[in-house]
Parts: C-alpha cells; structure tokens; sequence
C-alpha cells in the first residue's frame, strides 16, 4: 500500500523554514507534481525584514500553486497580476513559455501574525510546455468542499471521487485538503495511477503505518487508501498521471536541456520581462552546481 516514506528536510531561509519534499532522491514526482515545499509554520513579528521577500524570479514549462492555512502574501507577475494568497485560496500560474512574478510579505511585515502554507509546482504535457503564460485567482468560496463526521475537505485542483474544482489545469491532476479530527478516517480513491499524502499537522495511519506530520507517503497504485487521523490532523492528498520525464534547474522545468539553459541565458541576459509593479529588483541567475539537470520521472 505504502511504497515509499518522504520526510521532508528543513533549510532555514532566515525569516523562516521551509520544508522541502519533492523532488526527492527515490522519487522524483508525484504525477505531475513536482516540486512540493512547506512553508512554516512560524510567528512573524511585525517589522520583517524586506530581505525575507521573494524579489522577481522566472518560471518556464510549469504552473506553481502556493495555498496559505495561515497569513498573507503578495504575488506580482509579468502578466500584470497583483493578488494577495490568502488562507484556503488558489493562486494558479502557468509560465508556459515564461513568466517572472515576486512574493511579498507586505501584511505581516506591517502586522506580524503566523505564517504556514504549501507551495507546490505542476510540469505541463509536453504539447503545453510552451504555452502563453497566465494567472487565475479562485477565492476559497469558488472551491468545492465536503464533510460529514467532523472531517471538512477542500478540492483544491482536479477531479476527485466525482467533484471536480473550477480551477484550470491541463492534465490529469488531483489536490486536496482535509481537515481530519482524531479518530476520524477518509478514503482516497485509486482514481489515479500516482497518489501521495502529506501529513501538515498531527499523526495519521495508512495502512497500518503511522506517518507523522512533515513526512509524504507515497501510495502504491491500484487500491483505495483509508486515512485514519490518530489526532487532530491537517493532510494534503495529491497525484495525477505522469507526464513524462522532466529536467530541473533554479526555477525552470522542462522536458528538454536545451530548452533549460536558453531560459538559464534568457534570464541572465535581461530577456525576461519583470512585473510591471515590481521591477525594481530581481535575483540574479545563481551558479550551477553540478553537473546538467538529470531527468526526472
């Protein structure tokens, strides 16, 4: 049932810590997830510090999802966008052929307040990889929800067990968050040939394993999976069907190397345009390390 145990691995990033879980080293992507990272959980004190801010950045070949439990931040983009992510939210963008965008913590820096969330990159199909980038916003209203026995669920993309989210993706995808009280149990359905479960707080059992908060349990195909919350829990289920191998590199997602280093040389030539309301700075294009981006699948 359990194919493999992440535990994610902490880096400190000075203001807070992020947990990072996908890509991992046995297990690359969870469908077309590729990249998963918990931000937080943390206090924030008022008076951060403008350098914790994410300063424009580019994207290609990929759509990132940053859905917040707690606090507040600003996202700017080369398409013109100006958003706050707000808790139970959906901020959907799709670089496609490239996009830059910054992450402000304009809110708490005033305010202060906790801050905990999950951000997570999708890889396009091969025949979207170059499509026209674009961003859609989806208030926690517009997200189809579920309960029953105390257990509350938000689909945050896909279709899942019949519900499908408003939300545009372009391949077939399931995210969800449950809110789990202790002792309860949900289903996730074999709807999906790659599934995952991330615990985000508390402890569950899956399969008669205990997997604690901060760690990702990868499902074997094939067979429903109960969730059985052995306390109070917060889970993020997703997966999808796999869309081939892809290279990773800073920002950049692609089923080509090539494709890789024209965005590394687009971006260290100037050739990316910044948001327009927020184009003072940027992060430069750091080193490589290592040897050329392996593929992932």
């Amino acid at each position: 049932m359990i194919e493999l145990i992440i535990q994610q691995r902490r880096r400190d990033l000075g203001a807070f810590e992020v947990g990072r879980v996908l890509p991992f080293s046995k297990r690359r992507m969870i469908g077309p997830y590729i990249f998963f990272d918990r931000m937080g959980p943390k206090q924030i004190e008022p008076g951060l510090p403008r350098e914790a801010d994410v300063r424009p950045h580019p994207h290609i070949g990929l759509s990132t999802i940053t859905y917040l439990f707690d606090g507040e931040i600003m996202h700017r983009d080369s398409v013109g966008s100006e958003q706050p992510i707000r808790p139970g939210e959906v901020n959907w963008m799709t670089s496609g052929s490239g996009i830059t965008h910054s992450e402000r913590f304009e809110e708490l820096r005033a305010h202060g307040g906790p801050m905990d969330g999950i951000q997570a990159w999708v890889a396009l199909p091969y025949e979207r990889e170059e499509m026209d980038p674009g961003f859609w916003h989806y208030p926690d209203e517009a997200l189809p929800t579920f309960d029953g026995d105390g257990i509350v669920g938000r689909l945050i993309a896909g279709r899942l067990a019949g519900i499908e989210s408003p939300v545009k993706i372009d391949s077939p995808q399931f995210y969800v968050h449950w809110q789990l009280p202790a002792g309860s149990r949900v289903t996730l359905p074999a709807e999906y040939s790659e599934r995952a479960v991330y615990v985000a707080r508390g402890d569950v059992e899956v399969a008669g394993e205990r997997i604690a908060a901060g760690s990702m349990a990868v499902l074997a195909p094939g067979k429903a999976a109960t969730i059985a919350a052995l306390r109070d829990a917060v889970v993020m289920g997703l997966g999808g069907e796999p869309v081939g191998p892809r290279h990773i590199d800073w920002n950049f997602v692609s089923s080509s190397k090539e494709r890789i280093e024209q965005a590394r040389a687009d971006w260290a030539a100037g050739r990316m345009k910044l948001p327009d309301l927020d184009n003072d700075e940027f992060i430069p294009l750091p080193p490589r390390i290592g040897a050329a981006p392996e593929p992932m699948s």
